[in-house]
Order: structure tokens, then sequence, then C-alpha cells
């Protein structure tokens, strides 16, 4: 199925998340409480021996990956088309990015409505995208109050009414339900350069709190977009491509 997709009718995409203070000190009473609560169940450690140091280091390394106590910080997407004049593939990598996640959030919901609405034609793909990007936007879009583009409005829907979500690493997993395989482990298998050259993951939460980067954790992302692009391409045993064919819109 994969090689019969158009990618000219694929939108990629990417997000980056932090938590929604720069530390677990910053939340008010009733957060710290609920945090503190979570804590002890991703520590596996008792409340009664957590410390609120132990609360503040988990707060730092891991609120940033649950909805209800991270934010968005950055959309990245990808576009794919062929080039009229070389009939060569580019992309252009845009980043809807800052430090209203409602803003964020409001333009990308209007960039899927407008243009990738159809579903029966269109598609969005993402590296484990089904497990964290989808249900993590459609959260934080509950929480702003923001009306869900037709494409995430998942409520009821089917596995099989939902195809047209792509997701690269379920993709690789050929029916095996225990894996994660990375985009950086993916990129250095299959021979694409890693998106992990600058910065990764981890240290998105600290480019954000301390330097207030976003412009950095942006291009960060836009990378991760285009390997995720890669990917794609290989799994279609196309070419993948150079810097030459890789626009970044800004």
């Amino acid at each position: 199925m994969i090689e019969q997709i158009d990618i000219g009718n694929v939108l990629f995409l990417d997000i980056e998340t932090v938590s929604a203070q720069p530390t677990y000190d910053d939340l008010d009473e009733n957060f710290q409480e609920l945090w503190f609560h979570k804590a002890a169940s991703v520590l596996r450690k008792p409340e009664d021996e957590l410390t609120s140091e132990d609360a503040d280091a988990a707060y730092q390394r891991r609120a940033a990956i649950y909805a209800e106590f991270g934010k968005i910080i950055c959309i990245s997407v990808g576009f794919v088309f062929r080039d009229t004049d070389n009939k060569l593939l580019k992309v252009k990598l845009k980043s809807f990015a800052g430090h209203d996640e409602s803003v964020v959030l409001k333009d990308f919901a209007e960039l899927v409505q407008k243009y990738y609405s159809n579903t029966d034609k269109y598609f969005l793909c993402g590296h484990n995208i089904r497990e964290f990007d989808i249900p993590y936007i459609c959260r934080r879009m509950v929480v702003h109050g923001l009306q869900l583009p037709g494409p995430l409005q998942l409520w009821g829907k089917k596995p099989w009414e939902t195809k047209y979500l792509l997701d690269t690493m379920e993709l690789w997993k050929f029916g095996d339900i225990k894996s994660y395989t990375s985009l950086k482990v993916l990129a250095a298998l299959l021979g694409f350069p890693s998106p992990k050259d600058d910065i990764d993951g981890s240290m998105v939460g600290q480019v954000y709190w301390e330097e207030q980067d976003v412009e950095r954790i942006s291009f960060y992302c836009e990378k991760d977009v285009l390997a995720t692009i890669q990917l794609f391409l290989r799994y279609q045993r196309q070419p993948i491509l150079t810097s030459e064919q890789v626009i970044h819109v800004r």
C-alpha cells in the first residue's frame, strides 16, 4: 500500500513539547499536588518516599511528554512536490512556533482543515504520530477550546477509519507490537542524515526555558520532519532527497 501513495498528498509533521512551567516550584499548588501523584507513578516510587526534589527532577525530565502537564511550542510540517523545471522532488518545511500555544495550534488546524480535510485523498504522516503527536495535539486543542479539524476528530472512529494517519514507526514494526525504533536509528540503518546533529528531544526544554530559542527548536523539529520524509521515501524504494531539494520557509 505504501508504494501506491502519492507523496504529494501527504502532510508530514512533528511536534516539540516542553513542560507547562520551567520547574515544579513554578506550578500552582493544585498542579504541584497533581504532579506529585504523577511523579510517584513515573518514578515507580511510593509517595511517602517521594521528596519535592524528586518531583522537580521528574518534572523537568518527563512533564513535557504528558499533554496534561506540558505544552506544544512548535509544530513543523513538510510538503513534497515535483519541480516543474527538472521534475525532481522537492520539499518545503515550515514551522508554526512560539510561546502562545493556542496560536500555534490554531494556525496548524487551519492548514489541515483548508488543505487536508479530504481524508479519502490526503494523509497525515509522522514518526510515532498515532501514540504521541496526534493525541497530544488533540488534547491541547481541547484545553484551549479550539475546534479540531476534520481529520483530527477521532472520537469513536475505528482503526480502519483512520488509515489516513500514516505512522512511519508503526510501518517499521511490520506487526511487532513491542518495539520502539527511533528516527536516529533508522537514519543510520537506512542511510539518510540523522535529525539529531544539534539537539535532541531531551534538550528541548532546556533550550526553551533557559535560552528562549524557539528558532533553534523549530529548525530541529523541521529536521525531524525531513528525516520522516526520507524514511517514507525509503519505504517507497525511492531516492532520498539532497540538501538542494529542501526549502525552509520562513
